[in-house]
């Protein structure tokens, strides 16, 4: 990018089975980028890139014919559902190559569009990371918000550098985006590796609102899982938690044992099924859960080691230089008429 020209933005989006919501995203976005166009903020050749992320619905087809009408949106269509990191990661894998930064932020609206233009400031200022933090999280439910300040002071605890509030709602320069291509994951969680990165960022607070149409995809489940796979994929500590624990019953058992045997060699002997019932169900428990956490721990060293890929693109949207430079010679406030006619 050079100093003084306006620097090329990517949107990228990341949907799966949006169609609820897509229209109303695609016309907050589209207001947005014409207005940081018209302050001379971003370059006439800025996008949003939504990625679709093997919907049920009509997602693609809503995205496809936004294209057609909006010479600012642009899509990709993955193969089938990656899930959301690899959903995102493809979007801006793609943008990467026509774009001085990206700023990644979800379909359902519920980060707020109006910090873009902050973003876009602080990038300007030199910032080749920024953040957008939550301020409040009044719009989570009661357990939500809990289980959630759980998950970063556990992460916290396990040594695992995290933005405290911070969801996937960032700004990446391109040279941040080249440094992570270096971080060559299959078990890819970007919340813990964007900070490893270590170039200068910022960040901007904002208040995050209610989801704008349809359901949320992340229930409960899904969010668990994913602080679970965050957990595992950035630090061994429970591997040595549970040896630590090995080691504890180890000694308690033989401090037991010996016990025992001087109960024994004094003649006390008491009847003791219900203790050695309930002492078997532990041990086992503690086994069990030992085992299946190692097993995790092998289960990601075994999809690192296929190197399969993350995500596969089925086809994608994009404008060519030619439709480009005969867009960009109508006029400003033509293309503002036409993105308030796609709501």
């Amino acid at each position: 990018m050079q100093k003084n020209k306006p620097p090329v933005l990517a949107i990228v989006v990341p949907c799966y089975n949006e169609e609820e919501v897509l229209m109303i995203t695609a016309r907050e976005l589209t207001a947005v980028l014409l207005g940081m166009i018209s302050e001379s903020l971003v370059s006439m050749e800025s996008t949003i890139l939504f990625v679709d992320d093997g919907s049920q619905d009509q997602t693609w087809e809503l995205i496809s014919t936004m294209h057609k009408t909006n010479r600012h949106v642009s899509g990709v269509k993955l193969a089938k559902n990656a899930g959301h990191q690899n959903a995102l990661l493809a979007g801006m894998d793609q943008a990467k190559n026509f774009s001085d930064c990206i700023i990644s932020i979800d379909a359902d609206l519920q980060d707020d569009v109006e910090v873009i233009r902050q973003f876009i400031l602080k990038f300007r200022e030199g910032y080749d990371v920024v953040y957008g933090i939550r301020s409040q999280r009044k719009s989570d439910t009661m357990f939500k918000r809990q289980t959630a300040q759980v998950f970063y002071k556990l992460m916290g605890k396990l040594g695992v550098e995290l933005i405290y509030n911070h969801a996937d709602f960032r700004l990446l320069s391109t040279r941040a985006l080249k440094e992570l291509e270096r971080y060559d994951e299959r078990n890819f969680f970007l919340r813990g590796i964007v900070p490893l990165i270590g170039f200068p960022s910022a960040q901007v607070y904002y208040d995050r609102k209610e989801r704008a149409a349809g359901e949320s995809k992340y229930p409960i489940g899904k969010m668990l899982a994913f602080a679970f796979d965050g957990i595992t994929s950035f630090s061994v500590k429970p591997i040595r938690f549970l040896t630590t624990c090995g080691f504890l019953f180890f000694f308690i058992s033989a401090a037991a044992g010996l016990f025992a045997l001087f109960q024994k060699m004094n003649g006390y002997t008491v009847p003791g099924w219900t203790s050695i019932v309930l002492s078997l169900w532990l041990i086992g428990g503690l086994q069990l859960m030992a085992i299946g956490l190692i097993g995790e721990y092998v289960g990601k060293v075994f999809k690192e080691v296929k190197k399969r890929p993350r995500y596969c693109i089925e086809s994608g949207l994009h404008r060519t230089a030619l439709q480009q430079k005969r867009t960009s010679e109508t006029p400003l406030r033509t293309r503002l008429r036409s993105s308030r006619k796609l709501s």
